[in-house]
């Protein structure tokens, strides 16, 4: 049970309309498939297949897109979708009478009496790319399916040499020291070369790479005779093992096509939510778990089509992505990669490709790895697990107490400092040359609120490991306790201290009486009053440091000053400093970026706050589920079934940055994990 996005001829009115949705299917093992609901190329990271040669960042596209067309006594029909830099078009889309995605991307054209279907696919941990057509010739004429693929064979993002040539040997393509395999149970017939320029429009509003180029050096054909009906199979894999040696096209391409849908309805069922939107996102959220080949474990990529798996994104989108859906076992694999990689109480924010060494640059991933450590066990009551990270989570908040990289410590006040010169160390780290838009060095309210709470969660692990039960029902049935470990107890009791001292500075120094919310930042500067959404999580957090009417007023002021029903402005509308459109060249996207820029993922902390405040009544849920069934429309725009990075601040009504971003999804996956009891939180 999930949702089917279908689209008709009144979603692409015109070219650009067509353009402006897209799907997107991953193979988690860092390669995917995008295209437009079209099937353009509308950026340069669009491609049919991009396949990755090193798990999850080593892309390449390798097939970026497929002309289509349909020849019918003698006239030619176009049926695909293509602008080109020269202005000219391919409008196929005129014969494209439904466009529908649940599990795999489908098009259906009509022409002249000819229905065609087409369906494509990707393998699962495997470079595999399939599409199948299927053709139902009521026409009173034969007709003919002629497609053409063009291909890049180029790391993702870059563009081909003009002079470069590829070769159609047979069974794979080869081009530059690079071979894909292929198999059809069409006519397959060499061409002279053919070299497209397309024209990206949405690379080109953003300041991007506006144009690009691929060639083509066959094409792939299929008669079907008046009357009949007949199917056409293309199969791709960048390993000859990927497309075996007995099987047909046709098989081939309906085992992975089968394989596909049978491993996203596994995930749905394994989840177990009832609302509809909920499941669908079950599926959206598995789109972004990958393996990472350097590690050997599971890792979770940001976003798409321009993010790679980063620390802090991880452990922000882990708890939805992973826990909520079930999935527990990828959530111990993720943490224990990460617990290997730990360094000086800093959990890495980047990780390493080749022989670079990860990046550390960050004040928050650590102390959410905690955090997320917590709600495992409150999903799964496994202590095992638990007492395996407890040394690293020790470390973590001894080097945070004592000191660490990026002027990152405990002040004397027992609140975290972090940050200094041009150090980017929270979420909001954009940088421009020598100018921080942002500026957060000093005490961030969202680093205090995740120290707070992993100090407490910290000395609830150290009494679960003495063998003590706990006052915040951390302690399970049949959970294994280990007896005799003097040391938790006593650290239970130095973690229990220095939340407390935390919590009366926090109060004094962060509460703003006459706002009625919280200070951003406690640094000295005109930054410490700004409005902003960061505020939420120190109400949504498992273990919070203000009383109840507080609380509250947080909510209401962040509704107040910054909800929208995509997602949470960074920045109140009437700051100076507000900015209310994202777009432009680099320069200008950075400089907007957290300076009202409406983000998705902070919602789900607003949601959960709200139900916080207001004990989990069935009145409060009913409204969260009202506010959320505009999510609806969020995920037939923009990628299809995907929740977005960003919209513009002030008026937030197309998605912006990574079109599937993973903490989007995965918080408000949290959001119907609550309205559905599915966990205690």
């Amino acid at each position: 049970m999930s949702r089917k996005w279908i689209y008709g001829k009144q979603d692409w009115k015109t070219f650009e309309r067509g353009q402006e949705n897209c799907y997107l299917m991953t193979n988690g093992f860092g390669g995917f498939s995008s295209l437009t609901m079209t099937g353009s190329a509308a950026r340069n990271d669009h491609a049919l297949f991009m396949a990755c040669m090193k798990a999850p960042n080593n892309r390449y596209n390798m097939v970026h897109r497929l002309s289509e067309r349909v020849e019918i006594s003698g006239e030619s029909y176009t049926l695909s979708s293509q602008e080109f830099a020269d202005g000219s078009r391919e409008d196929g889309y005129r014969y494209l009478a439904e466009f529908a995605y649940e599990d795999t991307p489908v098009w259906k054209f009509l022409v002249k009496g000819v229905q065609i279907d087409k369906e494509a696919a990707l393998g699962q941990e495997v470079n595999t790319a399939v599409v199948r057509y299927r053709i139902r010739n009521r026409s009173r004429k034969d007709i003919r399916l002629i497609v053409t693929p063009f291909y890049q064979f180029t790391p993702k993002g870059e563009d081909p040499e003009a002079d470069r040539r590829f070769r159609f040997c047979g069974d794979r393509i080869e081009s530059e020291g690079l071979s894909l395999y292929f198999r059809t149970d069409g006519d397959t017939e060499v061409i002279p070369e053919l070299s497209e320029t397309y024209h990206y429009a949405y690379d080109a509003c953003d300041g991007r790479r506006s144009t690009g180029l691929a060639k083509a050096c066959h094409q792939i054909s299929l008669e079907v005779k008046s009357g009949d009906s007949a199917s056409l199979a293309i199969v791709y894999s960048t390993e000859n093992g990927g497309i075996g040696e007995q099987e047909d096209a046709g098989s081939l391409a309906e085992s992975v096509i089968r394989e596909m849908k049978e491993h996203r309805n596994a995930l749905v069922k394994k989840a177990g939510f009832c609302d509809e939107t909920a499941a669908f996102l079950v599926k959206s959220a598995r789109q972004f778990v990958s393996r990472r080949e350097s590690t050997g474990g599971k890792t979770i990529l940001a976003g798409f089509p321009f993010f790679e798996d980063w620390g802090r994104d991880t452990m922000i989108a882990l708890p939805g992505v992973c826990i909520s859906t079930g999935q527990y076992e990828d959530a111990e694999s993720i943490l224990r990669t990460f617990a290997k990689y730990e360094r000086n109480g800093l959990m890495p924010n980047l990780f390493p490709e080749g022989k670079n060494e990860p990046m550390y640059n960050t004040a928050d991933a650590a102390l959410l790895f905690v955090n997320c450590v917590w709600l495992l066990f409150r999903a799964t009551g496994n202590a095992e697990f638990v007492k395996e990270m407890y040394p690293v989570m020790e470390r973590i908040i001894d080097y945070y107490q004592s000191g660490t990289d990026y002027n990152i410590h405990m002040d004397a006040d027992g609140l975290i400092a972090a940050g200094s010169g041009l150090d980017q160390v929270t979420w909001m780290d954009v940088r421009v040359g020598d100018i921080l838009p942002t500026p957060r060095h000093g005490k961030p309210v969202e680093i205090n609120a995740y120290w707070y709470n992993a100090l407490r969660i910290m000395g609830e692990f150290s009494r679960l490991l003495a063998g003590a039960d706990t006052s915040e029902g951390c302690r399970a049935e049949n959970v294994p306790y280990h007896s005799g470990e003097e040391r938790y107890s006593r650290r239970s009791e130095q973690y229990d201290r220095m939340a407390e001292q935390a919590v009366k500075a926090f109060r004094d120094k962060f509460w703003m009486e006459e706002d009625h919310c919280l200070k951003d930042v406690v640094s000295g500067t005109k930054a410490d009053r700004q409005i902003r959404c960061n505020q939420i999580w120190a109400v949504s957090m498992p273990f919070t440091m203000l009383d109840a009417d507080k609380e509250r007023q947080v909510v209401e002021t962040v509704f107040e000053k910054l909800y929208t029903p995509y997602g949470l402005r960074t920045l109140d509308e009437e700051d100076a400093e507000f900015r209310p459109f994202y777009g432009g060249d680099v320069l200008e996207r950075d400089l907007a970026y957290h300076q009202g820029t409406v983000w998705a993922y902070p919602l789900g902390a607003y949601y959960l706050a709200y139900l916080k405040v207001n004990r989990y009544s069935a009145q409060a849920k009913e409204e969260v589920r009202q506010q959320m069934e505009v999510l609806e429309s969020a995920l037939r725009e923009g990628c299809i079934g995907q929740l977005p990075e960003i919209y513009d601040g002030a008026d937030p009504v197309s998605s912006k940055g990574c079109f599937a971003q993973a903490w989007s999804v995965g918080e408000m996956l949290r959001v119907y994990e609550a309205l559905e009891d599915k966990h205690a939180l």
